[in-house]
């Protein structure tokens, strides 16, 4: 027995601790794990009756920067003074860090506890064993620096080179001479390039991925990355697919090495490494252009990502924000001239309400300062009558390139689903042949294969029908007119403003042409300043006159006498009063219009008074019709504007006329009921008791 390991020892018992680095080693250095292990045996043979294993590290570094269950077991099992003798392999299996080791060397020392290797035994509380276990330590952390050391370099070297092979995104494998190319598959390059055209086509990761969905689009997604193989799954469309591919750089022909980074953080006192933080591009570990073929270029591929990066709103950013839709032509462009911060497009309230272009200034905190506001319909109409100024040469040949392009869509989306059906074909014929080749008195094995057979039939047969119902859907879509698509394109200014023409399209046009718009105010001469940064460097300054406040055009502001003539005798005198004072027609005093002033023009210029009966068809006003209908004056207005509720006006301000036989159409009382339904309680109480006043009276 050795002379170290006394009577106390042995009757406390022994530890084994058990550990390798990387869950690659413990599935393939066996070894390793065998002569740990042993250590049990080795332990009796020195006369330990109790032997403990302690193996929960396995697949855990000993550097100090991940969590290890198994080390903090053996720790409390030392303080606990139930251990005599801890065996490991090797310094490095109990620690590859000074902290760990010294403390695990301190406690050992005051609890009295060996520990020992197949080199030796070695009592903490003497000085010799304590000096070598702490040169054991060291030289521990130390092969650990070094080895990491030597295997970055040469890792970062071969890197530099484009010659490591790390994994690759879909649509790309190593060949046998260590080069990157294109995957054979011809549906896995199809469906790629499909995506990458889409998002021209979009200009938005989002709107790829409901298109692909749509489409019932299935995606490769990589199940397993080697030197060899590449095996691929073929799954629904999902957001982090696309977003993937089209922010990878490989896909522009880059080899990249090093995009990610670790972090560490200190948590309850100790060091937590994480890892898969992005990195800029300018900190890339490695990046070299024209290494391998590309779905696209470098340069398509940068303003894809600046595209993405636009369309991030939510960050807080004075960047440009890309088109989203809505009234507003210059969403995302807009900056102001005063502070230089983005300006956001505030919308009314109502459909068809004019927009303004708000700069929020400083409002971080609560009392922060506004800027400046402008309204947003005149300084649309400016900027689109420059933009077509600028594009109207090259009109005809967009329309050709439109025309050519719609065509091309359908054969696209076809042909990546006849490539899926072809591998659907092929995966059924094998299923066949498994089928064929199996004993038949093996029915267990007989059923699977037969169950498999007929899942890629239906699977053919589902394909089959997508794409015969492909087929009719695209027979029975109207063909592209290319004569009366290019007519339009000379007309270029009527195309940009006719009803049909979709905002988002017009949003994107201006963001392709225009960098940004900066808007300011004259307050002067009541002006404002716009200017035009234009892609290519150019710059357009605009001056555009704004409404005075509480002016009004001219159709809207008619002069007395005109009113008079239009309104007078068609409503009573007082309804006139009202009416002529909210167009703000003046008398020529000045003074405001009341009931007597009405009636002493009307009889000066001969008009008959009113009377209801004269009309011929009996009308109600929408203060009556709200009240007969059980809803609001705003919710009566919102049937006239959607053309549900029919009614006339003699003229801008003037109250409507609404036909009482037209309260009993179905039309009109379905929408009164969808009305009514969004606040049943208040609705009901109005029922019940009609002396509740309903609001907009």
């Amino acid at each position: 027995m050795q002379p170290k390991i006394t009577p106390n020892h042995l009757g406390r018992g022994a530890v084994v601790y058990v550990r390798q680095s990387t869950l690659v080693q413990v599935m393939e250095n066996t070894e390793s794990q065998r002569r740990q292990y042993a250590l049990a045996e080795s332990a009796r043979s020195l006369g330990f009756a109790t032997v403990a294993l302690i193996d929960d590290d396995l697949g855990r570094s000993g550097s100090g920067l991940v969590e290890r269950p198994g080390f903090q077991k053996l720790v409390a099992q030392i303080c606990a003074g139930s251990v005599g003798a801890v065996f490991c392999i090797e310094a490095s299996r109990l620690a590859r860090n000074g902290r760990d080791w010294h403390h695990l060397i301190d406690l050992c020392a005051l609890a009295g506890t060996l520990v020992i290797d197949p080199d030796g035994t070695y009592d903490p509380r003497l000085v010799n064993d304590r000096l070598l276990l702490g040169l054991k330590g060291t030289m521990s952390e130390y092969e650990l620096s070094l080895l990491r050391q030597r295997g970055i370099a040469a890792r970062d070297a071969k890197a530099l080179r484009g010659e490591l092979q790390c994994s690759l995104p879909p649509g790309y494998c190593w060949n046998e001479i260590g080069q990157i190319e294109m995957d054979p598959d011809e549906r896995v390059r199809g469906v790629i390039e499909l995506l990458f055209a889409k998002f021209q086509e979009l200009g938005s990761a989002r709107q790829v991925l409901l298109w692909a969905q749509d489409q019932a689009l299935q995606l490769p997604v990589a199940r397993r990355n080697n030197r060899s193989a590449c095996k691929l799954d073929w799954r629904p469309a999902a957001y982090h697919t696309v977003r993937q591919v089209l922010t990878h750089p490989a896909y522009a022909g880059a080899y990249v090495f090093g995009r990610t980074t670790q972090r560490t953080r200190v948590v309850d006192g100790r060091a937590r490494k994480t890892t898969g933080h992005s990195k800029p591009m300018a900190s890339w570990n490695v990046l070299l252009r024209d290494h391998h073929p590309g779905y696209i270029n470098w340069e398509q591929y940068e303003a894809n990502q600046k595209l993405i990066h636009e369309n991030a709103h939510m960050q807080r950013r004075t960047d440009r924000k890309s088109a989203r839709g809505g009234r507003a032509l210059l969403t995302g462009l807009v900056r102001c001239g005063r502070c230089g911060r983005t300006m956001r497009v505030f919308y009314g309230s109502q459909s068809g309400h004019a927009h303004r272009y708000h700069c929020r200034g400083d409002d971080s905190h609560v009392g922060g300062w506004l800027c400046i506001g402008i309204g947003g319909v005149r300084i649309d109409r400016a900027v689109a009558a420059e933009i077509v100024a600028a594009v109207s040469v090259h009109a005809v040949e967009a329309a050709i390139q439109a025309a050519d392009q719609s065509e091309k869509a359908d054969a696209e989306i076809r042909q990546a689903v006849c490539r899926e059906l072809e591998e659907a074909r092929y995966e059924a014929t094998m299923a066949a042949r498994r089928y064929e080749l199996v004993d038949p008195a093996k029915r267990l094995v007989a059923r699977e294969l037969e169950t498999r057979w007929n899942t890629a039939l239906e699977r053919v047969a589902h394909l089959e029908e997508r794409i015969a119902k492909h087929d009719v859907t695209s027979a029975l879509r109207p063909k592209v007119d290319r004569t009366a698509l290019i007519s339009l394109a000379r007309d270029l200014p009527a195309t940009w403003n006719a009803p049909g023409t979709d905002m988002r399209t017009k949003q994107r046009i201006t963001h392709i042409l225009i960098r940004e718009v900066i808007l300011d105010l004259d307050e002067t001469s009541n002006e404002a300043m716009v200017i035009i940064h234009w892609q290519g460097g150019r710059h357009t300054e605009l001056r555009v006159s704004r409404v005075k406040t509480g002016r009004h055009t001219a159709d809207r502001q008619p002069n007395a006498l005109e009113a008079m003539r239009r309104l007078g005798g068609q409503w009573s005198d007082r309804e006139v009063a009202v009416t002529m004072n909210r167009m703000h027609c003046k008398p020529p005093d000045g003074k405001a219009w009341t009931a007597v002033r009405v009636r002493e023009m009307r009889e000066r210029l001969g008009i008959a008074p009113f009377d209801p009966k004269a009309r011929g068809e009996e009308t109600i006003s929408a203060e009556q019709a709200a009240a007969r209908l059980g809803i609001c004056v705003g919710s009566v207005h919102k049937l006239i504007r959607e053309g549900i509720l029919p009614a006339t006006q003699l003229m801008f301000s003037a109250p409507w006329q609404i036909p009482t036989a037209a309260l009993e159409t179905d039309a009109v009382k379905a929408g009164a009921r969808e009305i009514a339904a969004r606040r049943p309680k208040f609705y009901k109480r109005f029922q019940e008791d009609k002396s509740i006043k309903l609001p907009g009276f």
